[in-house]
C-alpha cells in the first residue's frame, strides 16, 4: 500500500503531454503576449549574456526598472521585484528587445549613450538625485565620489554617493561604474570589481 501514491503519481505524470524546448518557448511567448494584451504583465524580464556575465533585465510598462548582475542572484532579484512592485512577474523577452539590442551595441563598441525609457520607482530622495547626475558623466570619463556629491548639491555627502551607487537599480544604463575613488582607483561596484574594470577598460579604449 505504501507504493500506491507513487504509482498513481507516475501514471498521472505519464499522461501529461511532453514539450520540447522550442514548444515551451512558444508557449511562454503566447502567455506573455496574452498577459500584455490583458494588461496584467506588470513586470517583464529576460536575461542577456555579456562580457560581464549574465544580466537580468526587467521592465514595467513605464520602462526599464531593474538590471542585475549574476552575483546579485537573479532568483532573489525576481523575488524582490515581486515583493516591491507586483507579483505579476513573467519571462517576456519581447518587452526588453530594445534594451537588449542597445546593450549588445554598447559592448560591441557601437553605442556610447543609451536611449531607453526608465522607471525610477526603486530609487528615491538623494539617491535618485545622485543617479540622475550619472548619465552626465561622459562615455570614457570618470568622476570621483566627491565630485558627484558636489554636482548633486551636497558636497559633504560623499558616503551617501557611495551608497547610491551601491544600490543603483539600473547599473550600466545609469553608469555608476564611472564613479571612482579620489585617487583614481576603481573602488567598489555592484557587479564586482572585475565587471567595473571591464567596463572602464572598454570605454577607455574607444
Amino acid at each position: 500500500m505504501t507504493n500506491a501514491p507513487d504509482s498513481e503519481n507516475e501514471r498521472v505524470f505519464a499522461a501529461l503531454p511532453r514539450y520540447d524546448n522550442d514548444a515551451m518557448t512558444r508557449l511562454r511567448a503566447v502567455l506573455a503576449s496574452k498577459a500584455q494584451q490583458e494588461g496584467i504583465l506588470d513586470v517583464a524580464y529576460r536575461t542577456v549574456d555579456t562580457p560581464v556575465g549574465s544580466l537580468l533585465l526587467a521592465a514595467t510598462e513605464q520602462g526599464l526598472v531593474k538590471i542585475a548582475y549574476a552575483v546579485q542572484d537573479h532568483t532573489a532579484v525576481l523575488q524582490q521585484l515581486s515583493d516591491t512592485i507586483s507579483p505579476r512577474v513573467l519571462l517576456a523577452p519581447a518587452r526588453l528587445d530594445e534594451a537588449a539590442r542597445q546593450i549588445d551595441e554598447y559592448f560591441a563598441g557601437r553605442r556610447t549613450r543609451f536611449d531607453l525609457p526608465l522607471d525610477w520607482r526603486l530609487s528615491r530622495g538623494f539617491r535618485r538625485e545622485v543617479l540622475s547626475h550619472l548619465p552626465q558623466i561622459g562615455y570614457g570619463s570618470t568622476q570621483s565620489y566627491a565630485q558627484v556629491a558636489l554636482a548633486s548639491g551636497s558636497p559633504r555627502a560623499v558616503r551617501a554617493v557611495g551608497t547610491a551607487c551601491a544600490t543603483n537599480p539600473l547599473p550600466l544604463i545609469v553608469p555608476c561604474h564611472r564613479v571612482v575613488r579620489s585617487d583614481g582607483t576603481a573602488g567598489q561596484y555592484v557587479g564586482g570589481k572585475d565587471a567595473k574594470n571591464i567596463l572602464l577598460t572598454l570605454e577607455a579604449a574607444a
